[in-house]
């Protein structure tokens, strides 16, 4: 998987261990930072879940980053 693979609720809360409720708090809160497709469903960088397993979470800059490379590649 790049850097820049999508993942889905249900897919992030398989990874952590949790419930999709709780990965939709964590959204809500700003803990996690999902991207809203156009059928306002959410999706999250894989690299975003990657650094948080890793105990080393995203700047906004890195976020910000990761989602122009999304944008070129559409």
């Amino acid at each position: 998987m790049t850097s820049t693979t999508l993942m889905t609720t249900a897919e992030v809360a398989a990874v952590f261990g949790v419930t999709s409720k709780a990965v939709t708090r964590w959204a809500n809160t700003g803990r996690l930072h999902p991207i809203r497709t156009p059928g306002a469903t959410r999706r999250y960088l894989r690299a975003e879940i990657d650094a948080w397993l890793a105990g080393k979470p995203l700047t906004a800059g890195q976020l910000t980053a990761l989602r122009m490379q999304l944008e070129v590649r559409s």
